[in-house]
């Protein structure tokens, strides 16, 4: 009886420590601790916010954003309420870059990688104008345009444009304007006034991108300056079927 207790007390004693080192592991789980909580992606449920006036530029043949009239800093990113277009009723991405180098001229420094920038951003517009325009200011400004409605099922349009503008700005610019249109599924719509927050900066040359809204319809201008113009501006963009000479 003696030994019997001796040999019960000895296994308790052995069994302890192997019992103590013995858990259940969720190989998952310890995989994931191996590897850091992974961070959270970001949350696609919600719609894309409601477009705000904007710019970018193209510094160095780089996208980048505009800076501020107050110089505060970059501005936040804008982003078109695009609307459910069907997938054949858009332009493809080469079709845009071909039809905006016909418009700045084949291998403009910049211009492509403008568009895929916008493009990546914004997704693919239904329609595009080409034109060109011309324009000054000294607190107040002017802007005459002419060019082509390309409609993704309607074709082809002509359309004219003017824009008063007031602000500090100053100088006199004129060149060629390649406009992607969003959510345009009536052309009709196009005509019309679209209010216009933008800043100039044209020291001999140089890409700007801008973005206008009205109601659903979505327009981004990407323009190239010829000419000295600095400052900033608020006013409208007004689209007309035939030549206007008054810019109201």
């Amino acid at each position: 009886m003696h030994y019997l207790l001796v040999l019960l007390a000895a296994g308790a004693l052995f069994a302890s420590p192997v019992n103590a080192q013995i858990s259940n592991v969720d190989p998952n789980d310890a995989i994931d601790a191996d590897l850091g909580t992974p961070p959270a992606g970001p949350d696609t449920s919600t719609q894309a916010a409601p477009m705000a006036q904007g710019e970018t530029v193209v510094q160095d043949g780089v996208p980048t954003d505009a800076m501020p009239a107050d110089g505060s800093g970059t501005q936040p990113g804008v982003e078109v309420a695009q609307m459910a277009v069907p997938a054949g009723d858009t332009y493809q991405k080469d079709d845009l870059i071909g039809a905006a180098e016909g418009v700045f001229g084949k291998g403009a420094q910049g211009l492509a990688l403008l568009i895929e920038d916008i493009l990546k951003k914004q997704g693919r517009p239904n329609g595009y104008i080409v034109g060109r325009e011309g324009g000054g200011a000294f607190l107040v400004g002017l802007r005459y345009g002419s060019g082509t409605l390309n409609h993704r099922v309607e074709g082809e349009k002509p359309v004219y444009w003017t824009g008063p503008s007031i602000g500090p700005d100053a100088g006199a610019n004129a060149g060629s304007t390649f406009i992607l249109v969003y959510n345009l599924f009536d052309t009709e719509d196009i005509y019309g006034r679209f209010p216009a927050a933008e800043g100039a900066a044209y020291l001999g040359g140089g890409f700007n991108a801008s973005y206008l809204r009205r109601g659903d319809v979505a327009l981004i201008p990407i323009r190239v300056g010829a000419g000295l113009r600095l400052g900033a501006n608020i006013g409208y963009m007004r689209f007309s079927k035939k030549q206007r000479w008054l810019p109201f």
